[in-house]
């Protein structure tokens, strides 16, 4: 077994990063259909043909490794997919609400504190982390990302005064801040619910090394157990709006009083949409196992990651167009201390990792 390698595990996430800032650029193209379809197109292919079809190709006897695991393991990894399949469902809304600058900065910002928080807390030892140095700088890694999220929000606020609905349409065509952040709250507390799933798959892991899996594949079948719950409540969700907006129709080009959806470029842009998103965790499962004593890093490294590049994306796509220097000044130093908290909730997690070795 090779040993880890900490560089190549930074690179990975980053790579995750690009892939999870990027997924949403192609929806935004997607032109007449409704947000339930092309939300649950995009979504079969992040969280059913991609995982699985991934996991079979680089992972040994999948299937006799997932049908071995307890039912207890199978059933928290497929509990917290679904917890946060309420958070990815929203996430979109939050991205049409917010735009991919703002709203992936104050969402995956509240994932940051919940994912941290996540396995102590299930795992009752939240308590023995506030008493030592370690637990205390975590914290404090978490109260610098609470006042980034507000500082991010000051600067949609002040986007919102200052440009009329014209303009705030050119990057943002639905943008509504208040109903926006309630959505980005929600989807964020929800979403921090994924990496609790993955903490709850380490069986998993260890059988799929048994069974003969590169360790660098290991995450992978916890990947499609988290992802079958986000799965269930995704559906569920999208069958209600299909059912209540009577939007079935454009699967197969009917669209309701307005003309025929582009249905190749449509149904090409979702998947590399989905596929997009998917491969966010791809790289994380493979970064994870390459960080050794220093695993602890991955969840920040991913969130800091994501903030970073959907906010140059956010640039990119003129989401902040007329919005003044002291707006664009706000909203750098809100995303810059979100990702600074990631790092000071990483040293946090190394304090531990020299303490208990």
């Amino acid at each position: 077994m090779t040993a880890p390698n900490p560089l190549l595990g930074v690179f990975f996430h980053w790579l995750g990063g690009v892939s999870s800032a990027s997924f949403y650029v192609p929806y935004k193209r997607i032109r007449r259909w409704s947000w339930e379809i092309f939300w649950i197109t995009g979504g079969l292919f992040s969280w059913v043909f991609a995982p699985w079809l991934i996991a079979g190709l680089q992972t040994h006897d999948l299937l006799h490794v997932l049908a071995g695991t307890s039912e207890r393991t199978l059933f928290w990894c497929w509990l917290w997919g679904a917890m946060w399949g309420f958070g990815g469902l929203t996430f979109g809304l939050t991205m049409r609400y917010l735009g991919l600058s703002l709203g992936m900065a104050v969402a995956l910002g509240l994932t940051t504190v919940i994912g941290t928080l996540g396995p102590p807390v299930f795992h009752g030892t939240l308590g023995e982390l506030a008493a030592t140095l370690s637990g205390r700088v975590t914290f404090i890694g978490i109260a610098i990302t609470l006042i980034g999220i507000a500082v991010v929000a000051l600067a949609g606020r002040a986007k919102e005064q200052e440009l009329g609905a014209e303009a705030r349409a050119v990057g943002v065509e639905e943008f509504a801040l208040r109903k926006g952040l309630l959505i980005a709250v929600f989807s964020g507390i929800m979403s921090g619910c994924f990496a609790w799933g993955l903490d709850a798959g380490q069986e998993i892991r260890d059988a799929t090394v048994a069974a003969g899996t590169n360790p660098l594949w290991q995450g992978l079948p916890v990947l499609c157990v988290v992802l079958a719950g986000g799965l269930t409540t995704n559906l569920i969700w999208c069958a209600i709006l299909i059912g209540r907006n009577r939007t079935a129709g454009e699967f197969v080009g009917r669209a309701n009083g307005s003309a025929r959806p582009p249905m190749m470029r449509n149904y090409l842009l979702a998947a590399l949409g989905g596929t997009l998103w998917y491969f966010q965790f791809f790289f994380y499962t493979m970064g994870e196992s390459q960080m050794g004593r220093y695993g602890f890093s991955s969840w920040t490294l991913h969130m800091a990651s994501i903030i970073l590049f959907s906010t140059l994306w956010g640039f990119a796509l003129k989401e902040w167009k007329g919005a003044s220097l002291r707006t664009r000044v706000l909203v750098c130093g809100g995303i810059g201390l979100l990702v600074f908290s990631t790092i000071v909730i990483g040293l946090g997690n190394y304090y531990a990792t020299r303490t208990a070795s």
